[in-house]
């Protein structure tokens, strides 16, 4: 185990260490529990949207796990310049909701696959590409920031599930709020109060003690795993494919947000060991992101993206190990393909996944001030950096109503709390002149690979 020295926190397994199999297996199992309901949702509230039935909506699930999974296992342990070798886990972001149901609804679901199709790989394997040349503008305070911003807009999707889930017949209810609280008492007290084994799978036990709980009270409908098949295969061009200049433009805009969630998020990964991830690690993962999504679309997968939630894992439990999120990786694949098991899944309320991610959310958005404390003088230039960027995210995050005079184009980007955090942070960021600042105080003596590991706080 490591030692808390240098920022890092401490380390029940670090980034090359394999834990014994039964162990990986349930840790593995812990990482799948806490994003398989958020990474599903945007299937079935785009599938919805526009009017898919049951079974095709069971295969845009299907294949969402899939994909999830197998760009899980790219990520841990990379197939050439494709993944960052970093425990990070996959799957579909909420930041293409909008877009994939407005241009579902108005141009048919070829266009949304058909747009994901040329847009992942050309926006994201570009930055990674080039990662290392615009890798200056993306110092600790404005990754930080990113990192911030992430886990706090994740809070009020995490208390939405918590009451329910957006839309119920009994949102706020008592049972509901119940299950989310119990959960979380359970996963705190756990890793707070116990060692061993009991602290490491303290959120999966969370969750497991709630599902009990939802079941004991009525609330489970066992249904839906019945009426599912055992298996099904992955069909290419599913749902058609259709190239149309505004749907690729919009969902190229929400790649590059994709592109500063999945920097942020690596970013959180390794704070854990109080750095920043290197220039291979970025490129690695933004070329998965981009990679993997174009290749799902072609099977009706919406994009996979890195997961926020599981970032507050590896940070709650201190189980950094990339093998165990290998393990999550195949789970999620294999889920993918068997549908019964995922529908099984699926019967687990919202209200218990809430306690959960709620507690995620928040743990994302403390690792995020840890990058920040660690590597960035908190100085008058900074301080004013980070409260217009967190200012402007969370103003467009509380109040999107706010923009409704802006064209749709705009609306969808500056709606975006990621995007006008890290562009607000990397425009101010680069114009003032300071440490960080990549056009005025930037070090001209040190090496690239120097100039890279550097601490950002500076001497």
């Amino acid at each position: 185990m490591t030692t808390d020295t240098d920022g890092e926190i401490d380390l029940e397994y670090e980034l090359d260490e394999r834990p014994p199999w039964p162990k990986s297996l349930l840790l593995g199992l812990q990482h799948v529990s806490v994003m398989i309901v958020p990474a599903t949702a945007v299937a079935y509230i785009v599938a919805g949207a526009v009017g898919l039935g049951a079974a095709n909506t069971a295969y845009v699930v299907q294949m969402v796990l899939l994909f999830s999974g197998l760009a899980t296992v790219v990520q841990a342990y990379a197939v050439g310049p494709v993944g960052s070798r970093l425990p990070i886990v996959m799957g579909t972001s909420f930041t293409f909701v909008g877009a994939a149901t407005t241009v579902g609804v108005n141009y048919g679901l070829g266009a949304v696959f058909g747009s994901i199709l040329v847009t992942g790989f050309l926006v994201e394997g570009l930055i990674g590409w080039q990662f290392e040349r615009i890798r200056p503008f993306f110092p600790p305070l404005v990754t930080g920031l990113v990192v911030v911003i992430i886990g706090l807009y994740l809070v009020p999707v995490a208390m939405d599930y918590s009451a329910g889930g957006v839309g119920a017949s009994d949102y706020g209810a008592v049972h509901n709020v119940g299950l989310a609280a119990l959960v979380l008492f359970v996963a705190v007290a756990l890793n707070l109060f116990t060692d061993g084994i009991t602290r490491l799978l303290s959120t999966l036990t969370g969750i497991a003690v709630g599902y009990v709980a939802a079941v004991t009270l009525g609330l489970v409908n066992f249904a839906p795993v019945g009426e599912a098949a055992w298996f099904a295969v992955p069909r290419p061009g599913a749902f058609g494919l259709a190239f149309e200049p505004v749907p690729m433009v919009t969902f190229a805009f929400l790649f590059l947000v994709s592109a500063m969630e999945t920097v942020g998020d690596m970013s959180g990964i390794t704070a854990a060991e109080g750095r920043n991830p290197t220039g291979q690690e970025f490129r690695g993962g933004l070329f998965t992101d981009g990679l993997l999504s174009s290749v799902g679309s072609a099977f009706g997968a919406f994009p996979v993206t890195s997961f926020s939630q599981n970032v507050g894992v590896v940070n709650f439990t201190g189980v950094m190990s990339r093998h165990v999120v290998g393990v999550a990786g195949v789970i999620l694949a294999i889920l993918g393909l068997s549908p019964k098991v995922g529908a099984a899944v699926a019967t687990i309320p919202s209200a218990v996944f809430g306690g959960a991610v709620l507690l995620m959310a928040g743990m994302v958005a403390a690792s995020g001030t840890r990058l920040l404390l660690l590597h960035t003088d908190l100085d008058r230039r900074n301080m004013v950096i980070v409260a217009v960027s967190l200012g402007l995210g969370l103003g467009v995050a509380t109040r999107p109503d706010a923009l409704g005079g802006l064209p749709q184009a705009a609306r969808t980007f500056f709606g975006e709390p990621v995007v006008v955090t890290a562009l607000t942070a990397l425009v101010l960021n680069a114009l003032a002149p300071g440490e960080q600042s990549p056009l005025f105080d930037a070090p001209g003596e040190e090496t690239p690979t120097e100039s890279r590991d550097r601490p950002a706080s500076g001497d």
